[in-house]
């Protein structure tokens, strides 16, 4: 990875720890999935609207993955304004404490380390030595001002997003599938459910800052008894700016021991 598109990749790690959706096992095994969501769901292409909206939150709140701590390591392909990389990432997450993310390129080296928490964002760029520290508002270019950073933890987990799920969104059938959307001071949303209610897809668009995210999860297994997507597909548009992904995961763990070291490097050039 050359050094002049190193800062991209270190915005597409914060991009990434934002909307990736998780994860595997050691040893994948294909889910048998079975529909949990209402029988009598709507054939159609055309959404209709469902009146058993409260049912159905209740039923997607039950499907939400619980846990204390994750660890992940997917084959990432990269795509940043049009040009590929290669990588690996490994991320850890704390729940509603952290979220660990490394990038390693060629022959295992790591490239990058980031920290996201509730108030801040770190990141080490170790190929030039520089280091950034901004507070979790830095997302926001990203984003927009409606994300929080338990909405960034519920998408990199595969969870839905709380505040999409409510009585005041709009639910509609489209096949076989159950979508959710509104609007959220501004940023409009739209996630749709599969048959199992796991997300399989999720859009926010922020118009006004020119921000638009697309997320496909796909390929779901059964890790440690949480049902999970393998392939996630993300395409996040800001600006004049594009980054695309293709990941997948190779490894997961729930609810174990964590090292999530990041100290504040020596010698490092603190950039703003």
């Amino acid at each position: 990875m050359k050094k002049n598109i190193l800062n991209k990749a270190l915005a597409a790690v914060i991009v990434f720890s934002l909307f990736i959706s998780c994860k595997a096992k050691k040893q994948l095994v294909q889910v048998n999935r079975q529909a949990v969501a209402d029988s009598a769901v709507k054939t159609n292409d055309n959404p209709k609207t469902d009146n058993s909206k409260t049912e159905k939150i209740t039923a997607i709140q039950n499907q939400q993955i619980n846990f204390n701590t994750f660890s992940g390591k997917a084959r990432t392909h990269l795509e940043i304004d049009g040009k590929g990389y290669d990588v690996t990432m490994n991320i850890r997450i704390q729940k509603n404490k952290q979220i660990w993310v490394s990038i390693t390129a060629i022959a295992g080296i790591e490239v990058a380390r980031a920290v996201i928490t509730p108030d801040s964002i770190k990141i080490i760029n170790k190929l030039q030595s520089i280091y950034l520290k901004k507070p979790f508002s830095y997302v926001y270019q990203y984003t927009g001002r409606q994300m929080n950073y338990k909405m960034v933890e519920a998408i990199v987990i595969g969870n839905a997003i709380s505040e999409f799920i409510t009585p005041d969104a709009t639910m509609a059938t489209s096949g076989n599938n159950t979508v959710f959307s509104g609007i959220l001071n501004g940023l409009a949303y739209q996630t749709t459910f599969d048959t199992d209610l796991k997300v399989s897809n999720l859009k926010l668009t922020n118009q006004q800052a020119a921000q638009n995210l697309d997320v496909n999860n796909s390929s779901f297994i059964r890790a440690d008894d949480r049902i999970l997507p393998t392939v996630i597909g993300i395409n996040s548009v800001s600006g004049e700016n594009s980054i695309k992904a293709d990941l997948h995961y190779i490894k997961t763990a729930f609810d174990q021991a964590l090292d999530a070291p990041f100290n504040e490097p020596k010698g490092y050039t603190l950039i703003n």
